[in-house]
C-alpha cells in the first residue's frame, strides 16, 4: 500500500498530465476530483454521516428500492460470509440507505463510511467505488490507494449500478472491506456478485412495477432462464417495451450488435423490431413447455431463450368502468373515444413516476390534462407550470433554476427560489419544451438525472424530488433531427407520450361548450344557454385555436348577451361566415345522405363540406 505522501504526489502529477498505470475509471475519477469538484488530495476528510433527520428522509424516498432489494442483499452476504465484507445500497445521490455487516465491527465500519447514512458521493468523498459507479453507470473496483482521500486508502470497495426500468440510476450496490489482499484482481469475484445481484435487484423491480405488463426473460442458456434470466423486458398491450433490466440488457445488446444504442432507446419500440416476434406470439413462450423449447430469434441471427408471463390483469379487455378514473381525469372528457383512450394511459402514468411528453396542437388544452395528471397522482406538492415560450431567453434560467443572493447585477440580495425547487414534492410542468433554449437543456438534464438544481451563483446545489411533465406542439423528434433539441433530454422526458386531439375532431364538443359556457357563467353569477342556431355555428366551426378560442368566443358571447339566452348575433363574426351545410331536412336525411355516400362519413364530409367530427357528433345524437 502506498505512503500517504507518494499517493498524493501521483494524484498531482496525474492532473498535470503524466500518464499512470492505474485504470482508466480511477484516472478519470480523479480528474474530475481535481478539475470539476476542486478537492484537494493533501486535505483528508473523514467519512460523512448525514444527520438523523435527513438519512430518514432519504430511507424515506427508497423505501420501495429498500423493501424490494433486501432479498438481494441478504442472499449476497450469505455467499460471502466470514469474509469480513459490508454490503452498502446507495440512492442515486450516494447516501447509504441500508447495509449490512458485522455488528461487532460497527465502530470502525462507522469511522470508515461503511455504515447506514455515509454519504459516497464523488464530489464529497472523492474517488470512490459509489461515487464513480453513479458518474460512469458502470461497474468498478475502486481498490485502496484509487482512492483520492488518503483517509480511505485502507478500503477496497466494489460497486455496480441498480437501473429502474426506464433506465434511470436509482442506485448503487457496494461490496467493501476495511482491510483487503494488495493485489486488486483480488477483487474480481467480488465484482461478478455484486453485478449479477444488482441485475436481480433490478429483475424484482420490473417484476414489482409492471403487473399489469407482459414480462419476456431472456436468457442465453436455458437452465436458469425461470430463476436467474441475464434480462428481461416488459411490454403493453400493443408490443411495445414499456421497461427492461437495464444492466442485463445492454450485454444482451451489445451481443445482438446493437451497440449504437443505448437501452433507453429501445423503449417504446415494438418488440418486433428486436425480436422475430409479436405480441400475438407471447403466449408460446409461457411455462408448459420445455425451456430448450422456448427459443427466440433476434433481429441479427442471435438465438435466445425466452419465458413470458402474462399481465395480472388482461390488457385486452374494455377499460374499467369510468368511476374508477380519479375524479380529475374522469371530468376532462364525455364520451370521445379519442380522450377516453388518453384518459386510461394517463390515470395508469399518475401512478407511478414516468416522465409524460403531451403532445397536440397549441389550445387543446395540454396544461388541463398534466393538471390532472397531478391531481391524480396523489402525491401533494405544488403543480408549478413553465412556459418555455413566454420566458425571455435572458430570464429563463434564473426563471427556473433561482440565483443565490446578489448573484448577477440587478440580482436581489435576498436571492430567489427558482420555479424547479418551488415544484419539489410535487409536480413540474414544462409547456411549450421545444422552445426552451439548447444552453439550458443541458442544466435541465442534469437536475432531471441528479435530482438536485444549483441555483445561479450558488456553489452547492439543492437536492430536489418531482415529478415532470412537459408539453409541446412541436415535432421534438424533428428537433431533435436538426439539432435543436438534446437528444438525451427527449428521452429523458418522453418516457410515455399522450396526444391530445384537436377540438374539432372531438365527438364531445357539444358537451364542452356547455362546460366552458357553465365555468363562464358561474365566474359572471349569471347562468346562460345557447340557442338552436348559435350551437349549430359553434359545433359547426373548425376551431383551429382550440380551447383557447372556443373560451373566448363564448366570453364574447356572454359580454354581448342582453339576457340568459345566447343567439347567433352574439358570437363573433368569423364563426358566421361559413355554417355547416348539414341536410336541413332533419336526422332522417342524415340518414339518407349517409347511406347514398355507402355509409362513409369521410366521403359525406367532403360531399358537404363540413368535417367529419361535425357529423360524428350528429350521428351520436341519433344513437
Amino acid at each position: 500500500m502506498a505512503s500517504t505522501l507518494s499517493h498524493i504526489r501521483e494524484i498531482e502529477r496525474v492532473g498535470m498530465g503524466v500518464v499512470s498505470p492505474r485504470d482508466a475509471p480511477v484516472i478519470k475519477s480523479w480528474l474530475r476530483c481535481l478539475n470539476d469538484y476542486k478537492l484537494d488530495p493533501a486535505i483528508a476528510q473523514e467519512a460523512y454521516i448525514v444527520p438523523e433527520p435527513k438519512l430518514r428522509e432519504h430511507r424515506e424516498q427508497a423505501e420501495e428500492l429498500i423493501r424490494i432489494g433486501r432479498s438481494g442483499l441478504e442472499g449476497l452476504f450469505n455467499q460471502v460470509a466470514g469474509q469480513n465484507y459490508v454490503l452498502l445500497l446507495s440512492d442515486a445521490r450516494g447516501v447509504t440507505v441500508d447495509f449490512m455487516g458485522d455488528p461487532t465491527f460497527d465502530n470502525q465500519l462507522r469511522k470508515a463510511g461503511l455504515y447506514l447514512g455515509s454519504e459516497w458521493s464523488e464530489n464529497r468523498a472523492g474517488t470512490c467505488a459509489v461515487g464513480a459507479c453513479i458518474v460512469s453507470g458502470e461497474p468498478v473496483i475502486i481498490h485502496q490507494d484509487d482512492h483520492f482521500d488518503a483517509s480511505h486508502i485502507g478500503l477496497t470497495c466494489t460497486a455496480a449500478p441498480v437501473f429502474d426500468t426506464l433506465g434511470d440510476l436509482t442506485a448503487v450496490l457496494d461490496i467493501s472491506q476495511l482491510r483487503s489482499p494488495t493485489v486488486k484482481a483480488s477483487q474480481q469475484l467480488a465484482l461478478h456478485l455484486v453485478s449479477a445481484t444488482a441485475r436481480r435487484i433490478e429483475l424484482a423491480n420490473l417484476m414489482t412495477r409492471t403487473r399489469n405488463d407482459w414480462v419476456l426473460r431472456l436468457a442465453r442458456s436455458p437452465e436458469f432462464l425461470d430463476v436467474d434470466p441475464d434480462a428481461a423486458i416488459a411490454l403493453d398491450g400493443s408490443g411495445r417495451i414499456t421497461g427492461m433490466t437495464h444492466g442485463g440488457f445492454g450485454a444482451l445488446a451489445r451481443a445482438m450488435n446493437m451497440r449504437g444504442l443505448s437501452t433507453r432507446d429501445f423503449l417504446g419500440l415494438p418488440i418486433s423490431q428486436v425480436f422475430d416476434m409479436d405480441i400475438d406470439d407471447l403466449p408460446r413462450f409461457m411455462r408448459g413447455r420445455p425451456n430448450g423449447e422456448r427459443l427466440l430469434r433476434a433481429r441479427n441471427g442471435l438465438v435466445l431463450f425466452a419465458s413470458a408471463i402474462a399481465p395480472a390483469v388482461s390488457l385486452r379487455k374494455p377499460l374499467p368502468p369510468e368511476t374508477r378514473l380519479p375524479r380529475a381525469l374522469r371530468d376532462l372528457s364525455n364520451g370521445d373515444a379519442a380522450m377516453e383512450r388518453v384518459q386510461a394511459r394517463a390515470a395508469k402514468f399518475s401512478a407511478r413516476d414516468i416522465p409524460i411528453l403531451i403532445q397536440g396542437e397549441t389550445g387543446s388544452g395540454k396544461e388541463f390534462l398534466a393538471r390532472a395528471i397531478h391531481d391524480s397522482c396523489g402525491g401533494g406538492g405544488n403543480f408549478v407550470a413553465v412556459n418555455c415560450a413566454a420566458i425571455p431567453e435572458h430570464l429563463i434560467e434564473s426563471e427556473l433554476f433561482g440565483y443565490a443572493p446578489g448573484a448577477f447585477t440587478g440580482a436581489s440580495q435576498k436571492g430567489k427560489r427558482g420555479l424547479i425547487e418551488e415544484a419539489s414534492g410535487g409536480t413540474l410542468f414544462l409547456d411549450e419544451i421545444g422552445d426552451m433554449p439548447l444552453s439550458l437543456q443541458s442544466r435541465l438534464l442534469r437536475v432531471l438525472s441528479e435530482n438536485e438544481v444549483q441555483p445561479v451563483g450558488a456553489l452547492k446545489a439543492r437536492p430536489v424530488r418531482l415529478r415532470v411533465l412537459s408539453a409541446s406542439h412541436r415535432d421534438l423528434a424533428e428537433l431533435v433531427k436538426e439539432g435543436r433539441f438534446r437528444q438525451d433530454l427527449y428521452y429523458r422526458l418522453n418516457a410515455a407520450t399522450l396526444s391530445l386531439p384537436p377540438l374539432r375532431a372531438r365527438t364531445d364538443l357539444d358537451w364542452l361548450i356547455d362546460q366552458i359556457l357553465a365555468r363562464i357563467g358561474t365566474e359572471a353569477g349569471e347562468s346562460y344557454r345557447l340557442d338552436v342556431a348559435a350551437r349549430a355555428a359553434l359545433c359547426a366551426h373548425d376551431w383551429p385555436g382550440n380551447f383557447r378560442e372556443l373560451s373566448n368566443a363564448l366570453r364574447v358571447a356572454v359580454a354581448l348577451a342582453e339576457g340568459s339566452v345566447i343567439g347567433p348575433d352574439c358570437l363573433p363574426d368569423h364563426l358566421l361566415t361559413a355554417p355547416a351545410a348539414l341536410p336541413a331536412g332533419g336526422d332522417d336525411d342524415l340518414r339518407r345522405a349517409l347511406g347514398e355516400c355507402g355509409d362513409n362519413v369521410s366521403a359525406l364530409a367532403r360531399k358537404l363540406g363540413v368535417n367529419r367530427s361535425t357529423i360524428h357528433r350528429r350521428l351520436k345524437r341519433l344513437n
